[in-house]
């Protein structure tokens, strides 16, 4: 594990797959030099809490120079050769990005309802988080190619954005930050952080310490890896919510989180990552509206009662819109939705059904997309839009209409109460699996996650191997594993 060098690579690395390599430093030691950058590619024409602009005025100019895609933006922390001449250092970052195993486990990781789940009335195909974040890149790709960004950095952020998410979705984020409480607790976007610059297996180099290989993860360009970063601040340290309990990077990964903010302003996310996070909320939103719909779970007629309204503002108001935000607004915006000819008023399973409700979410989708592209072009001109340039501008409308969705999904989806009862259960499997592995490592352990454990000087580090396993897993590798740890001798 690389937790204790002293610099960054300054020599050859190693691939994965090759025995031996002679990179000179590691991602999670003190930075010491600069690796050598890679070639720079040509640009191409949220939630509140992660800092998108949302009033539609003119932000104050940007702290830092526009920066663009210059070396700095490009380098990687091991310095690497190109393997074909013609792609670009962000060609590269998303194929790494989606040739991972780790964007592959998310196939089997929670969403909103338990992959391979199915309605009784008819297949719900449900979406999983690999499902999503496919159609999260494929939003943001083209929002920020719309806006000048260079599309393949956006899709990188897009594609390994949920990659740090453990099984169970943020149910189980809940229960793993309990588990890791003594260790620094755990959020999904940490995680992805440590995936990507230390647990998948892609790169190697030397450590300065021990001379021994440790992995450098995917060793992603610096740019690619602050685009990834939607809370770049450590936990408790959230610039203007300090009881937040969002937070991008670890103690131990801060060496590397601090190499890839260099030059940046402090707390401030770059433009890919608002892209990036806008992206998400609107894929989320309409992707968990549509699955809600096609599951039947939401009867659309019943958006129209007064009750119903009340317990959809109530879930709303402080989880996907400030406390202090007047229902009535949430009230226009459904009502702006539901006013357009495109809206399901109704949706029976049928051909045409899924057809047409296939329909709203392309209009949906396209609505918020242009909604942020114009109050941002009209904010900063029509020139490219890239890194620290600019903030990007979510009209409120757009923002209380994407919340809605939210919140449809979350009162009759996330709320029922054989979901709840499920939820219950699989704290207990991820609570007692921690407790298992805890007596009983290294076994359980894969043996990525074995010599760590070995290697961890303290019951705090091998507390946090134990964390990185269990993220690891699917829902079903979970539920396999409790059971076989658990399981009476």
């Amino acid at each position: 594990m690389a937790g204790k060098g002293t610099g960054t690579g300054a020599g050859t690395g190693t691939n994965a797959g090759a025995a031996t390599g002679t990179g000179t430093g590691t991602p999670n030691g003190t930075p010491k030099g600069t690796p050598t950058p890679t070639p720079t590619p040509t640009p191409t024409s949220t939630d509140a809490e992660a800092g998108a602009n949302t009033t539609g005025t003119t932000p104050p100019p940007p702290s830092a120079p526009a920066g663009a895609y210059d070396d700095r933006a490009t380098e990687r922390w091991d310095a690497e050769p190109d393997k074909r001449p013609g792609r670009t250092a962000f060609q590269r970052d998303r194929a790494r990005v989606l040739h991972s195993a780790a964007l592959r486990r998310l196939a089997g990781k929670t969403q909103v309802v338990t992959p391979g789940s199915r309605s009784q009335e008819w297949d719900a195909s449900p979406r999983t988080r690999l499902t999503h974040s496919l159609e999260c890149a494929q939003v943001g790709r083209e929002l920020g190619a719309a806006l000048g960004c260079d599309p393949d950095l956006v899709e990188t952020a897009c594609l390994a954005h949920d990659m740090g998410h453990p099984p169970f979705g943020h149910n189980g984020e809940q229960a793993l930050n309990d588990v890791a409480a003594d260790c620094g607790g755990f959020e999904g976007n940490a995680q992805s952080l440590r995936l990507l610059t230390r647990i998948e297996p892609k790169r190697f180099v030397r450590s300065p310490e021990s001379g021994e290989l440790v992995s450098v993860g995917l060793n992603l360009t610096r740019a690619a890896l602050d685009a990834a970063t939607k809370y770049p601040w450590p936990r408790g340290a959230h610039p203007t919510q300090p009881g937040s309990a969002k937070f991008g990077v670890y103690e131990d990964d801060l060496p590397v989180f601090r190499w890839a903010r260099a030059g940046a302003p402090a707390n401030r996310i770059c433009f890919e990552a608002q892209v990036m996070d806008w992206s998400d909320d609107v894929a989320y939103s309409v992707h968990d509206f549509e699955d809600a719909l096609q599951a039947g779970h939401v009867d659309p007629a019943a958006l129209a009662s007064e009750t119903e309204r009340s317990g959809i503002w109530a879930v709303a108001v402080g989880r996907y819109v400030p406390a202090d935000t007047d229902p009535e607004e949430l009230a226009a915006a459904l009502d702006r939705l539901m006013a357009q000819e495109w809206w399901p008023h109704g949706h029976d399973g049928s051909a045409l059904a899924q057809s047409r409700l296939k329909d709203a979410t392309s209009q949906l989708i396209g609505r918020f997309c242009e909604a942020a592209e114009g109050a941002t072009r009209q904010a900063y001109g029509p020139g490219p839009l890239t890194r620290y340039a600019a903030e990007l501008v979510v009209p409120r409308a757009a923002r209380h209409e994407c919340a809605v969705l939210k919140a449809v999904a979350d009162r009759y989806v996330m709320q029922r109460a054989e979901q709840e009862a499920l939820r219950a259960d699989q704290r207990v499997v991820l609570a007692e699996l921690a407790q298992a592995l805890k007596d009983r490592a290294p076994r359980g352990l894969d043996p990525q996650f074995r010599a760590l454990f070995a290697a961890a000087d303290d019951d705090r580090a091998r507390r946090r191997v134990i964390v990185d396993q269990i993220a690891s897993l699917t829902d079903a590798a979970a539920r396999s594993l409790h059971a076989e740890l658990t399981r009476p001798a």
